[in-house]
């Protein structure tokens, strides 16, 4: 079966370790040594280098590797109006830390593109190197402005009713792909760390604690999502990543994803899954099941958290355990590592080096798998 445009049999999640460069001049900018004029040209040239880098190992779905982002959704969510950061939180669990949190304290809006101008600049960079290549935008998605604080954290009196609260989120989400679409883009990739999280019994119990109905909290998110994308154009595909936690090779979240794999597969109006499959915290591949004959799941079987390279024959044999699940086989399947390598700006422990040493052998095995020119 054909892959969804920008989906490769090699893919990724989008985020690479930033470059000292980038780095040091967001420090300047924090001590007031510099500005984000100076910044911006500073990430202008570190996109260029890592979208080059991307085609020269083999990868075929190019971000600019969230190098202008500290964290993967918040860089993002702060330019919507009505949306405020609050402090940082602390410790959540042993695995890991807990980032700021977002507060709604006031009617939603899109005041103007978000991700256009990065975009446009990322699509000429392909170019630059022959074409061939997709440009895929990364951006949280509108589940993160809800799950963590839920009732609490959004102003009762912009939104007494949550229900117009949803509407107005998505309108906006609606919005920025308006916009991605008019500038040229085709392929947007969701990421989603909440459907994932409810499949953690302790994270379960949180979201109790908070008064969510479990029974209907993923049909919720399934809608919310659903109505974000739901006036796309049909040549524009989406993907969703579930993410299970990603910060300096720390994880925060485990169980397998039986609980929402109903809704997931069958209710959620998305071209591709991007799922973490990395190790038995991901559960096992039953869910699978579920999966639409139309839809294709990229399997996060390798790991970006760790320095060292997957065992190769590992990571085949169990592609071939998902093929005999997935109603179509491994063609409804592709290969990626479990997430990015750098969800936040301080990235995963390991080298730059070893981060591309990594993204190879996704490509190799890929090739191995599916045949080099059916993995292109």
């Amino acid at each position: 079966m054909p892959l969804p445009f920008g989906v490769y049999r090699a893919d990724h999640v989008g985020s690479f370790l930033r470059p000292k460069t980038v780095l040091d001049a967001r420090e300047a900018v924090a001590n007031e040594k510099s500005d984000t004029t100076e910044l911006r040209k500073v990430e202008d040239a570190a996109v260029a280098d890592v979208a080059q880098k991307q085609i020269e190992n083999g990868l075929r779905s190019v971000t600019d590797g969230e190098f202008r982002r500290a964290y993967f959704h918040l860089d993002f969510l702060q330019h919507l109006e009505g949306i405020e950061i609050k402090g940082q939180t602390g410790l959540i669990r042993p695995h890991g830390f807990s980032p700021p949190v977002l507060a709604v304290t006031g009617k939603l809006g899109h005041p103007k593109p978000i991700q256009v101008e990065d975009f446009k600049f990322l699509e000429e960079q392909i170019k630059k190197q022959g074409g061939g290549a997709t440009t895929k935008v990364c951006i949280p998605s509108p589940t993160m402005v809800h799950f963590r604080g839920g009732r609490a954290s959004i102003d009762i009196e912009a939104y007494p009713d949550l229900d117009e609260f949803f509407e107005d989120l998505a309108r906006v989400y609606q919005e920025e792909l308006d916009s991605l679409y008019k500038a040229g883009c085709r392929f947007v990739q969701l990421d989603d760390t909440n459907l994932a999280y409810l499949c953690d019994p302790d994270m379960r119990k949180q979201a109790e604690d908070r008064n969510e109905d479990l029974a209907t909290l993923p049909r919720k998110y399934a809608a919310l999502i659903n109505a974000a994308i739901s006036k796309r154009p049909a040549d524009m595909k989406i993907g969703i990543h579930l993410c299970r936690g990603n910060y300096r090779s720390k994880w925060f979240a485990s169980g397998g994803y039986e609980p929402v794999a109903e809704v997931l597969f069958k209710e959620l109006n998305v071209d591709a899954y991007f799922l973490e499959y990395d190790d038995a915290r991901s559960g096992d591949f039953k869910p699978l099941r579920h999966l639409p004959e139309h839809k294709v799941v990229v399997l996060g079987l390798m790991s970006s958290k760790k320095a060292g390279l997957d065992d190769k024959a590992e990571i085949v044999e169990r592609l071939k355990q998902a093929a005999e699940i997935a109603p179509k086989g491994l063609e409804q399947l592709c290969l990626s590592h479990q997430c990015g390598f750098s969800s936040t700006v301080e990235g995963n422990e390991l080298s730059e080096e070893e981060q591309w040493a990594k993204v190879r052998l996704n490509v190799e095995i890929a090739n191995e798998v599916w045949g080099k020119e059916l993995s292109k």
